[in-house]
């Protein structure tokens, strides 16, 4: 059971750098992270459940005709109805860098799989500076719900500051949690430009995910730590093309949107090894080197892990 006393700690705000028009980075960030040759095998399979756990999401873009885009039932749905809203904003970026068509967006990743959208950012909530925040004891429960709706990956686009002692147990036991379960979450690592790891982060079943510009070095404003450095990756995070919730494109930048880079690979090998165990899939997808001493992760490369994986189920069903 995930603990309900939790009182008042730091807030969960999404780990985003402002929204902007500016030109579209030319370097294809799929080809960068090697998921092109992955996404031509498969869009993705409806059995593969992805746990959104971010902010509502315009449902009635163009981009998500034909999507399976759900929202939890126990959560009061919100229609996008605001433009400058920026729950809506993050939470429709998010899903369309997933789940959107392909006819729309040729960068979704894994449209054919399941998105299950948990609410914990709302879009007429409390904004600080514009960024939506939530109390840490929503991202616990959301996180219990998703597993208990059968989510098959987690996608934390968030960060969090210094939380209290009981903050930090109540979110590390809904991280053990999922564990337990053999669902895996994969987390923004922070816009600080900070060497620094928060309670979820530094939990050893978290991948977290820093991202990097056009150099495929981190940028400046992107947090890192040791533990980032040893269980994460590095993916695009500059200026990536997605959804807006006003029927048309935008551009962002942030860990938040390096985040679905490796979710969206992890629901892609799922739907093609669908067997592979939660353990099998984190060997995979994170590089395992025997010495990561360095507060820099590697960059996620789908076709190795789609190898990887292939060799380890090889190995099993031997």
């Amino acid at each position: 059971m995930i603990p309900q006393a939790l009182k008042k700690a730091r807030v969960l705000t999404v780990a985003t750098m402002p929204i902007n028009t500016m030109p579209i980075n030319t370097m294809d960030p799929l080809q960068r992270v090697m998921l092109a040759p992955l996404m031509a095998l498969t869009a993705g399979s409806a059995q593969v459940v992805i746990g959104l756990i971010d902010g509502p999401v315009a449902k009635d873009h163009p981009g998500f005709a034909g999507a399976s885009v759900l929202e939890f039932a126990a959560t009061p749905s919100e229609v996008c109805s605001l433009v400058s809203s920026a729950a809506c904003r993050h939470g429709t970026a998010v899903a369309g860098m997933l789940c959107a068509s392909r006819q729309f967006l040729l960068s979704a990743i894994c449209p054919g799989c399941t998105l299950l959208v948990r609410q914990i950012f709302s879009a007429s909530g409390n904004e600080t500076g514009g960024v939506p925040n939530a109390e840490p004891e929503a991202l616990a429960g959301a996180i219990s719900d998703c597993i208990g709706a059968g989510a098959s990956v987690l996608n934390l686009s968030v960060s969090l500051g210094d939380a209290s002692r009981s903050a930090a147990d109540t979110l590390s036991e809904a991280l053990n949690y999922a564990a337990r379960r053999d669902v895996l979450v994969v987390a923004a690592a922070g816009n600080d430009g900070t060497i620094y790891s928060s309670a979820i982060t530094r939990h050893p079943w978290v991948i977290p995910v820093t991202a990097c510009g056009r150099a495929d070095v981190p940028l400046g404003t992107s947090n890192l730590s040791s533990s980032v450095g040893r269980r994460g990756l590095l993916a695009p995070g500059e200026r990536i093309t997605s959804l807006g919730p006003n029927g048309q494109l935008m551009t962002l930048s942030g860990t938040s949107f390096a985040v679905p880079f490796v979710t969206g690979s992890i629901a892609l090998l799922w739907s093609g090894f669908p067997d592979a165990s939660a353990t099998e899939m984190r060997m995979a997808i994170v590089p395992q080197t025997s010495h990561r001493a360095a507060i820099v992760p590697p960059m996620l490369d789908a076709t190795a892990a789609y190898q990887r994986l292939a060799a380890i189920r090889r190995r099993i069903t031997a």
